[in-house]
């Protein structure tokens, strides 16, 4: 990963919070949370009641560590909403597959408010997990069909919609009615921020290969819940937002 860059000091910058969705990470989180915070305000880990050190090795790294509902990455997104103070949030997982030194990239669209979420795009930065094994190849592949499903409905041009890594401003994302509990809640973060008249962006960013323990998730039994959450969330109608939430 390259050298993070400390963040900007001018008086008027809208604060950065950085949400980080960890379970049993222990190997990875402690240096994620140092090069996370030269580029953030605060540092939030959102814990999956670990069974590891992962919340003890966060919080000497310098992070707020929080317990999330434990009912999954959806669940731990929703909960983390009340607790950042900062205007502008960003999501990581923890595995060390996210470059911190990324955000400025990420979050750049949201401060210039050409967007109000952007999630980083594998298939325009590189990923070295996009086809390693049959597995991986069954999420490239879906991920790309979601991709064309969600562009053909709304008319916009997105790479990639299931990207952990994406920074959003509160004040949207806690007007989107996120109900998934699971991984679906990226796809449905995309979909409902569209649906609602908000303005979604990609910007090329590297996927890393996981550094330590195995995935959370299991494609082969989780598929057809990403394929019932993208046909739910598809056949909403669009609804215009109010004009006091025009940017």
């Amino acid at each position: 990963m390259s050298e993070p860059s400390p963040v900007p000091p001018e008086a008027n910058r809208e604060r950065l919070s950085a949400v980080i969705l960890a379970r049993d990470e222990e190997g990875t989180i402690g240096p994620l949370v140092e090069s996370v915070r030269p580029h953030v305000d605060e540092v939030i880990v959102m814990d999956g009641h670990s069974s590891d050190r992962t919340a003890e090795i966060a919080r000497a790294a310098g992070a707020r560590v929080e317990r999330d509902p434990g009912r999954g990455k959806g669940s731990a997104v929703r909960a983390s909403l009340p607790l950042v103070s900062g205007e502008i949030v960003v999501f990581l997982d923890a595995d060390g597959s996210h470059d911190p030194a990324d955000i400025p990239r990420l979050v750049a669209p949201v401060r210039e408010r050409s967007a109000d979420l952007v999630v980083g795009s594998r298939f325009a930065g590189g990923s070295d997990e996009l086809a390693v094994n049959i597995g991986q190849l069954v999420r490239t592949i879906g991920n790309i069909s979601m991709n064309i499903a969600i562009n053909k409905r709304f008319g916009v041009e997105l790479t990639d919609t299931l990207n952990g890594f994406r920074a959003i401003r509160r004040d949207v994302v806690r007007s989107l009615p996120l109900r998934e509990n699971r991984h679906t809640m990226e796809q449905e973060m995309v979909i409902q921020t569209i649906r609602l008249g908000y303005r979604v962006e990609n910007v090329p960013a590297h996927e890393y290969v996981r550094r330590f323990g195995r995935s959370h998730i299991n494609i082969w039994k989780e598929w057809p819940i990403f394929v019932w959450c993208l046909f739910r969330n598809l056949i909403q109608p669009r609804r215009r937002r109010p004009p006091s939430d025009a940017a």
